[in-house]
């Protein structure tokens, strides 16, 4: 389309192929409201639902709603899994589930528990082999001489086995389902093999111990008997339980369908919490789809999700294929996501997806990486997919955002992914073959890179000098690919990473019945900013490529590479261009950006420790300083507005903003 056919539409959601996101809400005319109010005297469930005469529970609302119903839930705490009869029939008869006005809506996995006694007849010292087993909690010179003067209080709570009809999660491990493609002597298996039952003071989690000795160095904690009917825990400062609110998980999910392929369900302004699911695969969130499709998941918050917050796809690969079946078609808008275990949304096949304007925070704690579904967003074989506005941050050992095979059309747009702690890459594109897909407009800052520094050699005297290939000990990619082609990479502000801003490899024999590899060529990275990434901006497997108009700032020597044929090049700006044409008008300054994260903005900065040149008889390099002397670029046909869905003119300065007065 044309600049002038592109007039008047939402420049942010037209899609690689040009056209725009296949948007499908409609408003609805709802026939029937049930009102559900735990809180209110008369609420009873042998109401009719009315206003005067709600419903308990928001379960029996579930089974009474049909297409074109409205339930609408008022102020409280609900103690159940709330599991819709039905879905609704098409976009103007839909069933939704609303928090009433502004109230406070609560749906908790969770029971409180209040029968306590002293734990004893358990041994606190351990054994030789097991001294140092486990996570262990650090304590000061005073802190030990006081442990030496008194005892820990340990509590005992036997689990009462009404509570749990159907699933124990301190009966059930983390991982149980598909577990055979994990490499165990690459993986520490604690957290895997932990309980999913998780246990809460005053809202906030206990930490899982393996065996029960830990309880004697580590408070805050918690540990269960072999047959998952007894928990142990010890309080912070030694606490007394009488004087907290305790609480423990007792239900898989929040609000999940127990019947697959239900659709049209609206889900808005709900508050779900303690949810004991366990690690994907299957993808089972405290807020699952169970396999529909269309549905609206808007305005809620997930805290504290065991493993998985939202899962919007098929469940699981395992499921039989049905011809015609459609997974996906969702939206998920914006919603909370907050430390969530292994994952914030999963999603197998889900196309045609919309998630937009999230916040999801610290994801990962599980310490579950290796289980290869953990991320602030993962999603298979996304097709026609619109990604944007998501802020995803503090993601612990996981990718913020993991696109994993066969993603087609879709884009990535005016995200904010921000401090990868211990994380390997914040984006990652995996074996995506054919079709094109773009990420365009984002920020991604500050990826710490997941691996252990003990562990990098030390090249001593001139031994690193004539190497032909980096080792691979360091990491820490702004964006990632493995086997992935023709992936468009534009307006971007990539900074901070611990190896590079992008890096990409190929992957031969990862295949699949009639398939073939991946090459990772045809990559277009246009007009993006990399600052201050540690080893390199840029790293192509081979030159057939293509990169023009990027911006590089504070970069240390060699930072443009090719890695085949080898042996690999690294290179500056000047021979980047000299040697392979890329980059004609790219340009190297020495000034850069800072994050300020209390305004979750970024700010110009001037840097005066521009590197000083050995001096020798080839001419220096001279890194220009003044940020008002960077060219403005050719803006892509693709890409035709900027962060904050400003319009672009024919030229505009690289990265994500039209202007670099960075403040509004």
């Amino acid at each position: 389309m044309s600049r002038q056919e592109m007039s008047g539409r939402d420049l942010s959601a037209i899609l690689p192929d040009g056209e725009m996101f296949g948007f499908w809400e409609r408003d609805c005319d709802y026939s029937r409201t049930l009102h559900v109010a735990a809180q209110d005297p008369a609420a009873s469930d042998e109401n009719d639902g009315r206003i005067d005469s709600p419903f308990r529970t928001i379960s029996r609302a579930a089974k009474a709603a049909v297409p074109g119903t409205r339930v609408l839930i008022h102020e409280g705490v609900y103690r159940e899994c709330v599991s819709p009869a039905m879905g609704g029939t098409d976009p103007e008869h839909m069933i939704s589930y609303e928090a009433f006005g502004s109230d406070r809506v609560v749906i908790r996995a969770s029971e409180q528990v209040e029968d306590f006694s002293q734990s004893s007849g358990w041994n606190l010292e351990a054994l030789p082999e097991f001294a140092s087993a486990g996570p262990m909690q650090e304590h000061t010179e005073e802190e030990e001489e006081e442990g030496k003067r008194q005892s820990p209080h340990i509590w005992r709570h036997d689990l009462d086995p009404d509570m749990f009809r159907g699933y124990n999660p301190f009966c059930a491990v983390n991982i149980l389902h598909d577990r055979l493609f994990i490499e165990y002597d690459k993986t520490d298996m604690t957290t895997y093999l932990n309980r999913r039952g998780c246990v809460f003071c005053d809202g906030e989690p206990l930490t899982q111990v393996p065996l029960y000795f830990m309880l004697g160095s580590a408070d805050n904690a918690y540990w269960v008997e072999a047959n998952g009917q007894t928990i142990h825990f010890r309080l912070k400062g030694d606490g007394d339980p009488k004087d907290h609110l305790i609480e423990i998980t007792v239900r898989e999910q929040c609000f999940a369908p127990k019947k697959p392929f239900l659709s049209y369900i609206r889900v808005k302004g709900l508050i779900c919490e303690h949810a004991a699911t366990g690690a994907p695969v299957p993808q089972r969130g405290a807020i699952s789809s169970y396999r529909g499709h269309h549905w609206i998941i808007e305005n809620c918050t997930v805290n504290w999700s065991n493993a998985l917050g939202i899962d919007i796809g098929n469940e699981c690969w395992h499921h039989d294929y049905i011809e015609g079946q459609q997974i996906g078609w969702s939206v998920i808008r914006g919603c909370v996501i907050r430390d969530a275990g292994v994952c914030g949304i999963a999603g197998l096949f889900a196309e045609h997806m919309l998630i937009e304007d999230n916040l999801i925070e610290g994801t990962g704690w599980q310490k579950m990486e290796l289980s290869w579904e953990a991320a602030g967003i993962k999603l298979h074989n996304s097709v026609d997919g619109l990604i944007r506005r998501n802020t995803i941050r503090n993601t612990f050992r996981a990718d913020h955002l993991w696109l994993d095979c066969g993603n087609v059309n879709t884009r990535i747009t005016a995200n904010l992914f921000l401090d990868g702690i211990e994380q390997r890459e914040a984006v990652f594109i995996e074996c995506t073959k054919e079709g094109v897909n773009l990420i365009d407009n984002n920020i991604i800052w500050n990826v710490e890179g997941r691996f252990d520094p003990a562990g990098v050699s030390v090249e001593k005297g001139s031994s690193g000098w004539y190497k032909l290939r980096e080792k691979e000990e360091v990491n820490g990619y702004g964006i990632y690919c493995e086997g992935t082609d023709r992936l468009m990479i534009v307006s971007n502000l990539i900074g901070k990473c611990r190896h590079s801003g992008f890096y990409a490899k190929p992957v031969p024999f990862r295949m699949g019945g009639l398939e073939r590899g991946g090459t990772s060529r045809l990559f277009r990275l246009y007009n993006n900013i990399f600052y201050d990434c540690a080893e390199a901006a840029v790293v192509f497997p081979t030159s057939d490529n293509e990169a023009d108009g990027n911006l590089y700032l504070c970069m240390a020597g060699g930072y443009l590479r090719v890695m085949y044929p080898e042996p690999e090049t690294c290179l500056n700006l000047e021979t980047w261009q000299e040697f392979y044409g890329f980059d004609k008008n790219g340009q190297a300054f020495w000034f850069g950006f800072d994050f300020d994260r209390d305004a979750m903005k970024v700010r110009l900065k001037r840097r005066p420790d521009a590197p000083r040149h050995a001096p020798g008889p080839a001419k220096p390099v001279v890194v220009p300083r003044d940020p008002a002397r960077v060219r403005k670029t050719d803006v892509l046909p693709e890409v035709l507005c900027d962060y904050y869905g400003n319009r672009r003119s024919l030229q505009e300065l690289p990265g994500p903003f039209i202007s670099w007065d960075l403040d509004s």
